[in-house]
């Protein structure tokens, strides 16, 4: 991605839990700056996130009625999301859809389908309790942005009556969508529904701005923080939509609103000591730069950048090198393996570029990246043929 400076979206999860029990907090004020900002050209309504279509009541009261009946609700809705020969689900990161639109599609991202899965279950009375993925972060990027992308899931419980009259063996099963990278996200940190919507919202605050449509992004990101005003991702992307629009003063309150909330936040510290520097407040920036260096040894995409540039200077043993040690980091995000790729055929070492494009395919998230991958794997087995023969 192309960097303004290093501004670093929370698309799916920031981890911070709201808690049923305490008053939620309010929303600051002088927070909001509606008079900057058209109007959005998109509906926003938060009680959409979990509205059940027509075709998903058929679907539980006609369809898979009868597999509901004979294995209890629980164990049915499982099975059929998991099953390919019902549902047919299929992860993509594209965009976050509501309930409704994940059914239609029968595909989406994490947060898509743990949204619908929660929607089926509230059909069936079935008690749900939502879990962020604590270490199970990775960055991408779109749109000129840094995005760091969490990862939520779902637990679907037996219904009370269920519970007494002794069926189903199971009381809580834990549904997951997409891959996991092994060895991320062992701590698990339940979440409650307002800070799930408020993701909701907050994904397509980061979708929007990546699209260009900054009224909508910031609509979006409006309603995430007025969700869960104690979600600190939120006020992380307002404040990159205020600094995006030239408002930097309400930016900068933002980022210090999102780090209070908490105080581990890496992408609001990263972009309020970006703004500081800008504005030549580079001391006041310092103990954040500071900070962040306790937190993480590089940044994001530093090698995978010095390894571009490698390449563009036809350096590839440099550039391998730089992509390597970038992807102890992240071993699975699929640039890193496209982009090994490219150092490995300028190196000559066709097979194991071709092992690494496989591997970009295999690990992308949206159709079109897929496709994509796969054209070049086509082209690259038919460059290797040539040279062979």
């Amino acid at each position: 991605m192309k960097h303004i400076a290093l501004l670093a979206l929370f698309a799916t999860v920031a981890l911070l839990v709201g808690c049923a029990s305490v008053p939620p907090p309010q929303v600051p004020p002088q927070l909001f700056q509606d008079q900057a900002f058209d109007a959005p050209t998109q509906r926003i309504d938060a009680t959409e996130v979990f509205a059940l279509s027509p075709a998903m009541k058929r679907y539980l009261d006609v369809d898979i009625a009868p597999q509901l009946r004979s294995m209890g609700a629980q164990t049915g809705l499982v099975d059929a999301l998991y099953s390919k020969a019902q549902l047919r689900l299929d992860y993509e990161t594209d965009i976050t859809r509501t309930a409704a639109q994940a059914f239609d599609a029968r595909s989406g991202n994490c947060l898509s389908l743990v949204v619908m899965t929660a929607a089926l279950a509230k059909h069936l009375s079935l008690p749900i309790q939502y879990q962020a993925l604590i270490g199970s972060e990775s960055w991408s990027r779109n749109g000129g942005l840094n995005f760091v992308n969490g990862h939520v899931n779902i637990s679907v419980a037996r219904r009370l009556v269920e519970r007494i009259n002794g069926i189903e063996s199971e009381t809580l099963l834990q549904l997951s969508f997409g891959a996991r990278p092994v060895g991320r996200g062992r701590q698990i940190r339940p979440v409650s529904e307002p800070t799930i919507v408020s993701m909701f919202m907050n994904n397509r605050a980061a979708e929007a701005l990546a699209s260009g449509e900054v009224a909508n992004a910031y609509a979006y990101a409006r309603e995430a923080v007025i969700q869960d005003p104690a979600y600190a991702g939120a006020y992380n992307t307002l404040a990159v939509i205020y600094q995006r629009h030239g408002l930097d003063e309400a930016a900068e309150r933002a980022y210090r609103h999102a780090i209070a909330h908490d105080d581990d936040h890496r992408a609001a510290m990263h972009n309020l000591a970006r703004l500081l520097d800008a504005q030549g407040r580079s001391a006041e920036a310092a103990p954040w730069r500071a900070r962040l260096a306790k937190l993480e040894v590089e940044p994001p995409f530093h090698h995978f950048d010095l390894g571009r540039a490698a390449i563009e200077a036809g350096d590839f043993r440099s550039a391998r090198e730089h992509i390597l040690r970038e992807m102890r980091r992240d071993p699975d995000y699929h640039e890193f393996h496209l982009w090994l790729a490219v150092a490995l055929y300028g190196l000559g070492e066709v097979d194991q570029a071709r092992e690494h494009l496989s591997t970009a395919m295999k690990n992308s998230t949206t159709q079109r990246e897929r496709a994509l991958y796969a054209s070049k794997l086509q082209r690259l087995a038919a460059s290797s043929g040539s040279r062979t023969q």
